[in-house]
């Protein structure tokens, strides 16, 4: 484990292996940098960060919004004096994928985006968000943690998998609400992505669960049209986290999509 400080912020990442152009990892909300475990069964270079306001590093109350969450990671790119890298998120962590495109495209070498989705958020759900905001600050994690697990691990896997379900629901449980409530009212003020999606120029691989709920395969499948050159993997048999239900399964299209990236341009 090191630490990234940015001012008041302090970053926590691991960074695993030496190859060449890295894989940086974002996680999803409500989760930490360990949700990521299957995939760091690697030799590639591997580097996964806490989010601001999630797992050990700093929580910043009030509003952190996906351009926040996009220019932390260059910041850390800088720290460790890494130009290009190939990167990843799943969830949120893909809407911070596509912002970090936004931003800073001359910086990748490949997208992988994972269970999420590119469209701005709607009225309802600005709302909707903003309340959730408002619950986890009143009453903490553990009630929404154990209403979501059902879709955030697919039934089937509760019961097949319940080491899985358990680190799931005790990285929910753990997030600090203030790091979770000032995403989610970050999130609330998303912008769509699709236009700028149409623009990447890089290799991209679009990941989903068969059974996601949260964003569904059409979500998918949208990210699939608009990309140029894209793959799309539907994952059977998974819900919202299919990196850590099939992680297998998960790997195999990680890896043949990344052994597809020369080291070099």
């Amino acid at each position: 484990m090191s630490t990234f400080v940015k001012g008041p912020v302090s970053i926590d990442y691991d960074d695993h292996g030496s190859t060449t152009p890295p894989l940086v990892l974002v996680h999803g909300h409500p989760f930490d940098r360990s949700m990521w475990a299957p995939q760091l069964e690697t030799d590639r270079r591997v580097i996964t960060p806490d989010l601001r306001g999630y797992g050990r590093s700093t929580v910043v109350p009030g509003k952190t919004t996906l351009q926040t969450f996009a220019q932390d990671l260059a910041d850390l790119l800088d720290h460790l004096a890494i130009g290009e890298i190939v990167l990843g998120g799943l969830s949120m962590g893909g809407q911070i994928v596509m912002e970090f495109h936004r931003q800073f495209p001359e910086r990748l070498r490949g997208l992988i985006l994972a269970d999420t989705a590119p469209q701005a958020e709607t009225e309802d759900g600005r709302k909707a968000r903003n309340t959730m905001a408002d619950r986890l600050i009143q009453e903490g994690m553990d009630g929404y943690a154990n209403e979501v697990l059902p879709k955030m691990v697919a039934p089937a896997n509760i019961e097949r998998f319940p080491e899985v379900a358990e680190h799931v629901l005790n990285m929910m449980r753990s997030t600090p609400p203030e790091g979770a409530a000032a995403a989610l009212r970050g999130r609330a003020e998303r912008p769509d992505y699709v236009e700028s999606l149409s623009h990447v120029q890089v290799p991209t691989l679009i990941v989903v669960g068969s059974d996601d709920e949260f964003t569904p395969i059409s979500d998918a499948q949208l990210m699939h049209e608009t990309i140029p050159n894209s793959t799309l993997v539907i994952i059977d048999d998974t819900a919202h986290m299919p990196n850590l239900e099939r992680p297998a399964e998960f790997n195999k299209a990680l890896n043949t999509f990344l052994d597809s990236i020369p080291e070099k341009r």
